[in-house]
């Protein structure tokens, strides 16, 4: 009973509101409580029914808070069904409180980005004032509160914290469909399974019904639109047969909204019989909401088509959805599960024993499929606040920058330097023919398609589309026109590797592996469609031959670098991970900062070097104080090293410790060994070893490389050499 109204939950409705009430009811749980509830599972009824059964049976004199996404008005939307199941309780907006305050048995549901969002000025700083004012009033009249976060994984920030810790409240539930356990919270969740026993949301998803293997696609919207209306057309006959006013609805995702892929698509779909003119296609981007009608979400809505861009994810019910389509605009994007969640609801909250009613329907040439985790509260460690300790605030140290000026070896010697690195590594000469062959044994791709790799099947539970390995090949037939943004997104990709500029990246792919041009250092001749298919298909090859090429030993430098120098302080404050379920956590006295504990440095949040070294550190009666640093970023202390190709970049050694007789020492903390291989995964490590030796004599500094083999730590600060059994590996304690 909800609100004088019968209400028939389902059992595992009931249970989730019991499992509710058991958790805050009892003094020993932790104060945030965590639900996973999967898209469909009803959370806006059960989190209402939690409001009546506490405010009935528990404590009255409570006040609750109900924070929800921006997107798609879920506020307003779970303000209304509140209204309509719970008439006899006070619900408001944010305004209201600010207005008139919080009273008890009151819900005040607030849209997020009235106070997260960066720019917007709903929430002024009188108003943000008063918020304090009326939650401070609130607690003078012994009122307390339980702040509900509804879709808690898409507003994760300081300011969202901020403003949850404001109310003090006894109890936080968060509650996601993409919720992961936590050791920090009271954590359940809601089956899938017994969501879809109940008829609320379809049986299961199919992905990519009708690819084929080894399917050579021409544009991948035309393919999947096909796809996609066939089967629409299929569930709108099947209601019709059943006596059904159901309307099915396709949705259209773009990842980024590209004018020319949206114009593209309109054109398809015009040409398909489907306009905004006659009613069957609307949009809802955030710059253009066209044709929306008020009918939209309802089982009999006109429009089969809408346009929409990766963002609408939560908050938004339009249960005679039942077909989704991702488009991609690069080769690269990650298909977002949160997403499959607008297709799952049963339009009539029953299923119809009939498979093509009670699936829905995802169509989509995405490769790679995310849960959608953003948040770090799903993380098992939290982040905290420290202080710097008075003795090490006036510490300085010189620390280096890059010098803009210069910059590094000219197109010309960097296209010979990469020709060298691949002459050697797959000992190419100068048949092209034999070149080309070699390299493809070495597992270059070639040919004048584009290879790609699709997933399909049939998916009871949402969360398995990410796990699956049921992917098909297709191909695709290179249109220099049509493929001219992928080969940008591959090259694009690549320069990360030398730092050049994609033009010149461009420039020197076609040197090498294009016909024509200038055929001094060509490795192999392709056609125009051939070097196309070749980038686009291997492009983590490509990156990760550069990168390696970037990491032969640079050689010395006839005008030798003169980085540009800043003097370095320590943060007076600085966020840390830590890990909360530390076991017999000490603090660590000789740590810079304030309260810095074990907790700070387990396996969780340190790589095993880091942790002996701080364990270490942390026995010496000699020791000061030792900083961590952090691992990128301007407040940080950084030295600057040259790759093979003279570009120069940033790196961060670890620690700086300061001895109690003044003595500095900084150290660079790798990946050592375990069980005879090699953990470092830096290619770079001999270019910043010599750069950081060169750094340290030049500053009379103490220093060294620092790596751990079997739980023992061994310093290098001579000659570097990457294996642990070279007599240049000293152990640390006879060193430093």
């Amino acid at each position: 009973m909800v609100g004088g109204i019968a209400i028939n939950l389902f059992d595992f409705q009931e249970k989730a509101v019991l499992k509710l009430i058991d958790l805050v009811g009892d003094d020993n749980s932790k104060q945030t409580i965590v639900m996973k509830s999967p898209t469909g599972s009803g959370k806006t009824i059960i989190l209402i029914d939690f409001v009546e059964e506490y405010l009935d049976k528990i404590d009255g004199n409570t006040a609750f808070i109900w924070l929800c996404p921006g997107k798609g008005d879920l506020e307003e939307q779970s303000r209304k069904k509140m209204q309509k199941y719970a008439p006899h309780r006070h619900t408001q907006t944010l305004f209201d409180a600010l207005q008139g305050g919080f009273s008890a048995g009151s819900t005040t549901f607030v849209n997020w980005e009235l106070v997260t969002k960066t720019g917007n000025t709903a929430l002024r700083e009188g108003e943000r004032k008063n918020l304090y004012d009326r939650i401070a009033e609130a607690y003078r009249s012994n009122l307390q509160f339980i702040v509900i976060i509804d879709e808690e994984h898409s507003n994760n920030t300081a300011k969202a914290k901020a403003v949850i810790d404001a109310f003090s409240a006894k109890n936080i539930i968060r509650v996601s469909a993409t919720a992961e356990e936590n050791k920090r919270f009271e954590y359940f969740e809601i089956d899938e399974l017994d969501v879809i026993n109940a008829g609320l949301i379809t049986k299961a998803l199919y992905v990519n019904e009708g690819i084929t293997e080894g399917m050579t696609v021409d544009e991948d919207y035309d393919c999947l639109l096909d796809l996609a209306d066939r089967k629409r057309k299929d569930i709108a006959s099947h209601y019709n047969a059943l006596g059904k006013t159901i309307r099915p609805l396709v949705l259209i995702q773009f990842p980024n909204g590209q004018p020319e892929t949206i114009a593209a698509v309109e054109k398809k779909l015009e040409s398909m019989g489907y306009t905004y003119d006659n009613g069957m296609v609307s949009k809802w981007m955030s710059e253009d909401k066209r044709d929306l009608p008020e009918n939209l979400t309802e089982n009999d809505g006109i429009p089969i088509f809408l346009l929409m861009k990766q963002a609408i994810s939560t908050g938004w019910d339009c249960p005679r959805a039942k077909i989704l389509v991702k488009l991609r605009e690069g080769m690269s994007e990650s298909f977002e599960i949160q997403t499959i969640g607008r297709i799952r609801r049963m339009p009539e909250a029953v299923h119809y024993e009939d498979d093509l009613l009670d699936f829905c329907y995802v169509y989509t040439f995405d490769e790679k499929y995310k849960t959608g985790l953003l948040a770090s509260v799903d993380k098992a460690y939290e982040t905290r606040r420290l202080f710097l300790k008075d003795k090490c605030k006036t510490f300085t140290l010189e620390k280096q920058m890059r010098d803009l000026d210069f910059g590094g070896l000219g197109e010309r010697d960097v296209l010979y330097k990469l020709y060298d690195f691949l002459v050697d590594k797959y000992k190419l000469g100068s048949d092209k023919k034999q070149n080309k062959m070699l390299l493809a044994d070495a597992g270059y791709i070639f040919g004048d398609t584009i290879r790609g790799q699709v997933l399909e099947g049939e998916f009871v539970r949402t969360v398995a589309v990410a796990n699956s390995d049921n992917y098909r090949s297709i191909h695709r037939e290179v249109s220099t026109h049509k493929h001219g943004i992928y080969l940008l997104h591959a090259v694009d990709s690549i320069k990360t590797a030398i730092g050049m500029q994609t033009v010149k990246v461009k420039a020197i792919l076609e040197r090498l592996f294009r016909k024509g041009l200038m055929a001094n250092k060509k490795l192999v001749a392709l056609e125009t469609r051939e070097f196309y298919a070749f980038v686009i298909n291997n492009e983590k090859k490509l990156r990760q031959d550069f990168r390696e090429a970037t990491a032969n030993l640079a050689e010395q430098l006839e005008l030798p670098i003169h980085p540009k120098t800043i003097a370095f302080h320590i943060p007076e404050q600085d966020f840390f991970k830590y890990d909360s379920n530390v076991k017999n956590e000490t603090e660590y006295l000789n740590n810079a900062y304030e309260d810095y504990t074990s907790g700070f440095a387990t396996s969780l949040v340190r790589s095993t070097s880091e942790m002996l070294f701080e364990q270490y550190c942390e026995t010496r009666a000699d020791i000061d104080w030792v900083y961590k640093n952090g691992d990128s970023g301007q407040q940080y202390f950084s030295i600057v090293y040259v790759d093979a190709l003279r570009r120069q970049w940033l790196f961060y050694a670890d620690y700086i410790v300061k001895m109690k007789d003044g003595t500095v020492w900084v150290i660079e903390t790798k990946g050592g060994e375990s069980k005879g291989k090699d953990k470092n995964i830096d290619i770079q490590i001999e270019n910043k070893f010599n750069a950081f030796k060169h750094y340290a004599q030049e500053k009379g500094l103490h220093w060294g490389f620092v790596r751990d083999k079997d739980n023992r730590l061994y310093i290098n600060n001579t000659v570097f050499a990457i294996d642990m059994a070279d007599d240049h590996w000293q152990p640390l304690e006879e060193v430093f």
